[in-house]
């Protein structure tokens, strides 16, 4: 599940979205996602802040379905 999300600066000078992940054995991992897969990713969990990404699941990242808690 998403755990918790972040704005960081991109190489290209534009927003990225840094993605804490947590898995079922309680690790965490980190994903920086460009503006295009972050905007995508909102849309798709329908949030309209960064903070409404929390709990849901992390298959949006990978897939371009819609995000379920």
């Amino acid at each position: 599940m998403i755990a918790a999300v972040a704005i960081g600066a991109g190489h290209d000078g534009q927003a990225d979205l840094i993605v804490t992940l947590r898995f079922d054995n309680g690790r965490t991992s980190h994903v920086t996602l460009d503006t295009d897969a972050g905007l995508r990713l909102m849309r798709n969990c329908k949030a309209k802040d960064i903070s409404e990404l929390v709990g849901h699941s992390w298959h949006g990242i990978l897939e371009g379905m819609t995000c379920s808690i």
